[in-house]
């Protein structure tokens, strides 16, 4: 079974999300000429993390998520990536939104790892639970940037059925070796497909400094292959077609999830 996915490796233009919608629109009516089943974009795509604007920007975003959907809708694809959205309580959460090709929500996640090196936890209310989509393409987990250092958030989307995860980025430098091993490794020890979707250009934490986004957008297979890879620097589309039969071909061939020994793993109640 084909997924024919695009990756969206973009400069964010922090707090203009009009002018991110417009670059938006523009690559996923390419996506599509390309006959594109997905695309998928950066984390906090249509507004960057502007901590000290965040509540005045919240009151936008269902707009904004409702002119993403028409878009799904419109171009007859499927669309993903994390933006700034409330939670169920009206607080400001990074939410991975997974929309169908009739602009519907199919999976809603909220970032359940902030990032505490850059103080996202003061700023965003934290998800409480995992989401997986069932998908034409099988089933299908979603997670966000810094999730990507918790392997039991990965291992468990394995172990619920999932082939493909869908990680919207925004890894910075100095940490492109890690971002490069770990996904990877995600990749490998679930024997899934892995789908980061990094940024460029820089962006301004005011106390905690500027960081430099290093792009670096891949696709790894359940093998650890790479499918797809973005320069470090460059805005750009890259697309390619996956085969998601892959999964169950390696998982068949290396019985890995199911050689686990969770009997010894002492997990429930680890010191």
């Amino acid at each position: 079974m084909n997924l024919t996915v695009s990756i969206a490796q973009i400069d964010v233009a922090v707090s203009r999300p009009e002018e991110n919608l417009r670059k938006a629109e523009a690559l996923i009516a390419e996506a599509a000429r390309r006959g594109s089943d997905m695309i998928c974009f950066p984390e906090m795509w249509t507004t960057g993390f502007d901590w000290a604007n965040n509540e005045r920007m919240l009151s936008e975003q269902e707009k904004v998520i409702d002119r993403v959907a028409d878009l799904a809708n419109r171009y007859r694809i499927w669309i993903n990536g994390s933006l700034l959205a409330p939670d169920e309580e009206g607080r400001a959460a990074n939410t991975s939104v997974l929309f169908d090709a009739r602009g519907e929500r199919a999976g809603t996640y909220r970032k359940t790892h902030l990032f505490s090196l850059l103080h996202e936890h003061n700023h965003m209310a934290p998800g409480r639970s995992l989401t997986v989509v069932d998908t034409p393409w099988g089933r299908i987990g979603l997670a966000i940037c810094y999730d990507i250092r918790f392997p039991e958030l990965f291992r468990t989307y394995a172990l619920k059925g999932a082939g493909l995860v869908l990680s919207p980025m925004a890894f910075p430098y100095p940490r492109l070796e890690h971002w490069k091993v770990l996904v990877r490794a995600r990749a490998i020890e679930n024997q899934m497909f892995i789908i980061g979707t990094n940024r460029v250009g820089s962006e301004d934490f005011g106390p905690d400094g500027a960081v430099t986004y290093f792009g670096d957008s891949v696709i790894i297979d359940p093998w650890g292959k790479t499918v797809v890879e973005a320069g470090e620097t460059e805005e750009m589309l890259l697309t390619a077609t996956i085969d998601i039969d892959r999964v169950d071909e390696v998982r068949k061939a290396m019985k890995v999830l199911s050689d686990r020994r969770p009997d010894i793993y002492g997990l429930e109640n680890p010191r």
